[in-house]
């Protein structure tokens, strides 16, 4: 078992290797998602943060990842929650094809799946976190969920919808067109992310 384990594991020690990762919101059609590249050594409690930034997400609500039966997040015994500061990403999916689950909102429950796409040695003067690429917005906070959401967009499109009114104003809009569901700006992610990236390896 420990000679099938090293045999997959990176030659570069985890805390200087990099986790490329695609998070996807569940059950988004079309598909909501972000490609990053983290480090490998970050902290759950950090990735959090980071998921937060790439989204969009504001980070008032309860959160926690999921990896087999073990839960991370804000250390609660009631709910079975372990500190997600004690536990890195390279611990608890080290290898490429690994998946966890991240889970913001238990009210609305925007569940959201993490691939490790890849493992590999950082490059020289790049700061980490970073994203590479996504698709669409994120939905606002407390519109009801990934179905709410799809009702909400309906609600925006129909200007004859007896909601379109009171939606609008409930997102602080002065037409629908304010927002669109499409949209992606990957530079603006990363201004996000930048108070968060650091060199692992310097030029």
């Amino acid at each position: 078992m420990a000679n099938s384990t090293s045999a997959k594991t990176p030659r570069t020690a985890p805390g200087k290797t990099v986790h490329k990762i695609k998070i996807t919101l569940r059950d988004s059609r079309p598909p909501i998602w972000r490609r990053l590249e983290v480090p490998s050594g970050i902290t759950l409690r950090e990735l959090h943060d980071v998921i937060q930034a790439a989204f969009g997400w504001e980070g008032y609500h309860m959160w926690a990842f999921e990896s087999g039966r073990d839960r991370y997040g804000v250390a609660d015994r009631d709910l079975g929650i372990r500190s997600a500061a004690s536990k890195r990403l390279g611990q608890v999916a080290p290898h490429t094809g690994d998946r966890l689950r991240y889970t913001y909102d238990f009210g609305d429950d925007w569940e959201h799946d993490i691939l490790i796409e890849d493992v590999t040695a950082p490059e020289a003067g790049t700061a980490y976190p970073r994203c590479l690429t996504g698709r669409r917005a994120c939905p606002p906070e407390d519109c009801g969920g990934i179905w709410g959401y799809d009702y909400l967009i309906e609600i925006l499109a129909d200007p004859r919808h007896e909601e379109h009114e009171d939606r609008l104003e409930w997102l602080g809009l002065d037409s629908a067109d304010q927002f669109d569901p499409a949209a992606f700006d990957a530079a603006q992610v990363n201004s996000e992310l930048s108070a968060l990236a650091t060199v692992l390896i310097k030029n």
